[in-house]
């Protein structure tokens, strides 16, 4: 069996897609699942048990055999780069992926746990996944401190000489629709354009940056999946990788595409960026992928195809899910 945490969130749903894609359902699914839709994510898929983030941990140390799990894909997270509870990131995003590394390590069990890019922060220090970079990073927000702190954590242990840890970048697409505010701008440019015809984009306020030109490291969710099950199945592909597309593409490109998408044609208006954002904003992340591609051969869907496929085989159908 393989355990795949958060998995009713919106890359751990994708990551219980993509191995019924290969025929497999025998997956436990553990997560918290709150008051939102996030539940929705599982219903076209298929999964053998699912169990409350606080219960498996409890029957990790006192009931649930050691033989009876694989692995385990550890997703689940508070991913929310505005949480200002600095306490509950720590027990829920650091001491959890510390206990469940540990635990796999000392059964002998795959683990492969999701990172951030956000523990690039402004990515003036760069973004490589090399082990000796990592001192050197300092996130701006207490999401990706958490995330920094339990990679920092795992190769201080020399953990990461047997676990792998996944700094995810903007990764969008199907399944996504529970995370509200956190969702991704393709998914809020299509909404934005079937209520009103027209998406609203911030201003620059970096003078090196045109309106609309800030530039993001945009992968799609379905290549994201790909990567990530490529480094499980790989029990020497181990350490910090980044998972993005490898090429920045501005909002102004996103947006365009999600228009052509939709077969409308683009209204972009510009408004001011809110005065609490402007000195956390990054302009600019792309993904050294060097390494991730000495563990994954496959190839990234462009921006324009990947915005052509969520939206015309997902948001324009009445079952938007992974199914």
């Amino acid at each position: 069996m393989i355990v795949i945490t958060g998995g009713a969130g919106f890359i751990g749903s994708a990551l219980v897609w993509g191995l019924n894609q290969r025929g497999r359902e025998d997956i436990l699914v553990v997560d918290s699942l709150g008051r939102d839709d996030r539940w929705k994510n599982l219903v076209n898929l298929r999964i053998a048990d699912y169990l409350d983030r606080d219960d498996f941990l409890g029957q990790l140390k006192h009931s649930l055999p050691a033989p009876d799990i694989e692995g385990v894909i550890h997703m689940g997270a508070c991913s929310s780069t505005t949480e200002r509870d600095a306490d509950f990131l720590m027990k829920n995003n650091y001491e959890y992926t510390n206990r469940l590394a540990l635990w796999c390590v000392e059964h002998d069990k795959r683990f492969v746990y999701a990172s951030s890019a956000a523990t690039y922060g402004d990515g003036s220090r760069g973004f490589s996944d090399a082990h000796e970079d990592m001192e050197k990073l300092q996130p701006l927000n207490a999401y990706g401190f958490s995330k920094y702190l339990s990679d920092m954590w795992a190769w201080r242990r020399d953990l990461l000489d047997s676990i792998a840890g996944l700094k995810y970048f903007n990764v969008f697409g199907p399944n996504e629709y529970h995370k509200e505010d956190m969702r991704s701008v393709v998914h809020k440019a299509y909404e934005q354009i079937a209520a009103t015809g027209k998406v609203r984009l911030f201003k620059s306020c970096h003078d090196d940056y045109q309106d609309g030109w800030q530039l993001r490291d945009f992968i799609y969710v379905k290549d994201v999946v790909s990567a990530t099950l490529a480094i499980y199945d790989n029990p020497r592909a181990n350490g910090i990788y980044n998972i993005g597309a490898g090429q920045a593409r501005s909002f102004y490109d996103l947006t365009t595409a999600v228009f052509n998408a939709m077969d409308i044609t683009p209204d972009i208006e510009y408004i001011d960026m809110p005065e609490q954002i402007r000195d956390r904003y990054q302009y600019f992340t792309q993904a050294k992928t060097d390494k991730l591609r000495t563990a994954w051969q496959g190839q990234t869907h462009t921006l324009e195809d990947a915005i052509s496929d969520y939206i015309k085989n997902y948001l324009l159908t009445n079952d938007p899910y992974l199914k």
